[in-house]
C-alpha cells in the first residue's frame, strides 16, 4: 500500500455534517460512517485530532438580539455534545478516543493540555477538541487552526458539504468555478469561504496547509491523507 502523505492531521468537521439530511441534531449513521473512516486512518498509523462544529445544534447568529458572548458560549457547549457523540461512535468500533475541552468540565472530558494531547496522539488515540478556543468571537475554524499549530499537525483536512472551494456558491450559480489550488493571500483577498479570516491568517503564519473537500463520500478522508487529487489545497505557493 502507498505511504500516507501526512503523519499527523486535524480533521475539521462541521456540525452540519453530523446532521446529514436531517439538517438538525445528530444522525448516528453519519457519525458511525465518519468514525469508520477515522478508524482506517488510525489503523494506517496516522495520528488524528478532530475539531467538530456545533451548527447542527446551535448557531450563534440564530439568537437574534441575544448577547454575542452568551450565544457563542452556547455554541461551544453544542460542540461538546457533538464531540461526545463522535467519541461514542469511535469507541463502539474500538478506537481509543479522548475528548479535550477548552472549557473545563472534568466529569465528562479532559481539559485541553497540549502535551497530554500530543501524548495521546503518539499512543494512537484520537483526540477530539471541543468547546472551541474557550473564548467568544472565535469560530471552530479558528480552533482547528490553533490546535493544528499547537500539536504541530501536517495539514488541516476541512470536510465540508461542497467538494472544494469555488469562486461563488455552486448551489446558487451554475457557472461557479472550482479551484484546485489557492494561496492563503488569494483566499483572504478574494474573501473566499474557506475558513474565516482569522483561521486563514493563523494557518498562513504557521504554514499549515488546508485541504478542503466534500464529505459526500466518506472515503474522501482516506483519499485526502493519501495525497490523491481531491478538493482544493490552500497553501503558501
Amino acid at each position: 500500500m502507498d505511504k500516507p502523505k501526512y503523519k499527523r492531521v486535524i480533521l475539521k468537521l462541521s456540525g452540519e455534517a453530523l446532521a446529514g439530511s436531517k439538517g438538525f441534531g445528530i444522525d448516528f449513521d453519519i457519525a458511525k460512517s465518519i468514525a469508520e473512516e477515522i478508524k482506517i486512518l488510525v489503523d494506517m498509523g496516522i495520528e488524528v485530532g478532530t475539531v467538530v462544529g456545533g451548527g447542527n445544534i446551535w448557531r450563534g447568529r440564530s439568537g437574534e438580539g441575544m448577547d454575542r458572548t452568551t450565544a457563542d458560549y452556547m455554541g461551544m457547549l453544542a460542540t461538546c455534545i457533538n464531540a461526545l457523540a463522535l467519541q461514542d461512535s469511535l469507541e463502539q468500533i474500538n478506537v481509543n478516543t479522548r475528548v479535550q475541552t477548552a472549557i473545563e468540565m472534568k466529569e465528562i472530558a479532559e481539559p485541553f493540555i497540549r502535551r497530554r494531547a500530543m501524548r495521546h496522539l503518539e499512543k494512537g488515540r484520537v483526540v477530539i477538541f471541543a468547546a472551541g478556543t474557550g473564548n467568544p468571537y472565535f469560530s471552530t475554524d479558528t480552533t482547528a487552526a490553533l490546535r493544528a499549530a499547537e500539536i504541530e499537525a501536517d495539514v488541516i483536512l476541512l470536510a465540508k458539504k461542497v467538494d472544494g472551494v469555488y469562486n461563488k456558491d455552486p448551489h446558487k450559480f451554475d457557472d461557479a468555478v472550482k479551484y484546485d489550488k489557492l494561496t492563503y493571500i488569494e483566499v483572504l483577498e478574494q474573501g473566499l469561504a474557506v475558513m474565516d479570516s482569522t483561521a486563514t491568517s493563523l494557518c498562513m503564519d504557521n504554514n499549515i496547509p488546508i485541504l478542503v473537500f466534500g464529505l459526500d463520500d466518506p472515503n474522501n478522508i482516506k483519499k485526502a491523507v493519501m495525497g490523491e487529487k481531491i478538493g482544493t489545497l490552500v497553501w503558501k505557493e
